[in-house]
């Protein structure tokens, strides 16, 4: 045991060398040796003295794994590759170590694993506490509210509808038909045609000219920019509106939804909001269609986003001041981001709490409906950008995942097989709560109870930390298409200085 462990250390001390002086030119050659190394070592632990411990030590082993790999693969750019792979090397090697001396304090101490069971169990309960309040606070402040003083068509402002297009068809028509139907008395419609391969898509659009739709002939993107944001760009260029809303051809709109949207965003005095749209099920029969998008939700809403000024946002429709969107320094600002709209939402919160998450009322909706397909494309090319595109931190999330969210029921399985009743309470009432706040969140993501929900929350954490770790790995090494467009080494070399 002693012996494996000093070669453990010796290895990551192999492993922190690599970027140091003339051993970064040969990363390749020692990467394969460390990565070889550390497998061998991690299985050998945790065959001969398989534990909670070595469970955990062998869990961050593989993401060591992943960053060697990506030592090997060598995909993007000398610097950024440097920084962000030794960053990640010396966090989870700082990890291993923390749970080594755990372990060596726990066996000191004699104490046993049932004890940490009941710790874990003490933290999944407080975690379901933190994320059912959570819940309830955002469901509550994001509903919709009666609008009391209604304004006048003559002081209402000027709003342009930015919608980004690339080789839609039947999407981008049912999306245009609900806009010219819009009572909305000073509305400018924009579409920007970006690059389409299809001849149907600008073709689309200009036969809507005639109902005022203006058309815009989008421009290949610089190599620094995502595409989706430079087409945002050319259209807030191309807008004359006081406010722009940018939808996606997802969206669908009701006569009266976007006279609404101004009017709640007058009365609650704010620059930017996003609306949750009312979510149409693509595939009433299958699971996986249910999951995708609550799972999408349950980011925005059960996480206590205020504490890290981090405000739920969804990319499907949201409304910025024109002033404000420059004042925060307009696209130029976010080239690279995935998440734009978050970015404004954040700069909005700190300058006079300016931003507001809103749900769409059933009277004057705004509705969404996106494929299962479309679904799925959005968590992968989503999922690990919003990770900050590190490995360390999908590991700790993904774990935590585990931990919190999938434990509690397998835990209350065993106490139950074992007859600790104490350990079965704690764990039931845990996973209880997490799945009313599930079932909660399904049901404002639809606007009505999905009794599915209750039952298919284990599942749905699971295959959450699956779409994770495989958007993690097409990211890492594979590719992510967006548009017919291969946004994968763009976004990985963009670095946030914000």
């Amino acid at each position: 045991m002693m012996l494996a462990l000093s070669l453990f250390g010796l290895i990551s001390l192999v492993e922190v060398m690599i970027w140091t002086g003339w051993l970064w030119s040969a990363r390749k050659y020692l990467s394969g040796l460390v990565l070889v190394s550390l497998a061998l070592i991690s299985g050998y632990l945790f065959g001969v003295h398989a534990s909670l411990w070595t469970a955990v030590i062998v869990y961050i082993t593989l993401f060591r794994v992943i960053n060697l790999l990506k030592l090997i693969e060598n995909r993007i750019t000398g610097d950024h590759l440097y920084f962000s792979t030794q960053r990640t090397s010396l966090t989870l090697i700082l990890s291993q170590l923390s749970v080594i001396l755990v372990a060596y304090i726990n066996s000191q101490l004699l104490i046993s694993q049932h004890y940490w069971l009941y710790v874990i169990g003490g933290l999944q309960l407080i975690a379901a506490i933190i994320v059912v309040l959570s819940t309830l606070r955002h469901i509550k402040h994001s509903r919709s509210r009666e609008i009391i003083k209604t304004t006048s068509d003559r002081d209402l402002p000027t709003v342009t509808v930015a919608i980004p297009a690339r080789n839609e068809t039947d999407d981008l028509k049912l999306c245009l038909q609900s806009l010219i139907e819009s009572d909305y008395p000073k509305l400018e419609i924009i579409v920007l045609d970006d690059c389409s391969q299809l001849r149907k898509t600008p073709e689309t659009i200009r036969s809507f000219a005639q109902s005022g739709v203006k058309f815009v002939a989008g421009e290949t993107p610089p190599e620094h920019w995502l595409a989706k944001n430079y087409a945002y760009k050319q259209l807030v260029t191309a807008s004359s509106g006081e406010f722009i809303l940018f939808c996606g051809v997802d969206a669908r709109f009701d006569r009266d939804s976007i006279r609404l949207i101004i009017e709640d965003m007058l009365d609650r005095h704010k620059d930017m909001i996003s609306v949750i749209p009312i979510n149409r099920l693509p595939d009433s029969h299958r699971a996986e269609s249910l999951i995708l998008q609550t799972n999408r939700y349950a980011w925005e809403l059960a996480l206590p986003r205020k504490l890290v000024n981090r405000p739920a946002i969804l990319s499907t429709c949201w409304l910025i001041k024109h002033d404000t969107l420059q004042q925060f320094g307009g696209f130029d600002a976010i080239a690279g981001s995935i998440s734009p709209e978050s970015y404004f939402a954040r700069q909005a919160i700190k300058h006079n709490d300016s931003y507001a998450f809103v749900a769409s009322s059933n009277f004057g909706a705004v509705y969404s409906h996106k494929l299962l397909y479309e679904q799925q494309q959005t968590a992968i090319r989503t999922r690990y950008p919003q990770l900050h595109r590190q490995p360390e931190v999908t590991a700790t999330v993904a774990l935590s995942e585990l931990l919190f969210l999938v434990l509690p029921l397998l835990m209350t399985v065993i106490s139950l097989i074992t007859a600790d009743w104490t350990l079965l309470l704690i764990s039931l009432v845990s996973y209880l709560l997490q799945a009313y706040a599930y079932s909660a969140i399904a049901r404002f993501t639809y606007r009505k109870f999905q009794f599915r929900s209750l039952w298919l929350f284990p599942v749905a954490a699971v295959y959450d930390v699956y779409m994770l770790l495989y958007s993690m790995w097409q990211y890492e090494f594979g590719t992510v298409v967006w548009k017919d467009r291969n946004i994968c080494l763009p976004l990985m070399q963009y670095v946030d200085y914000r």
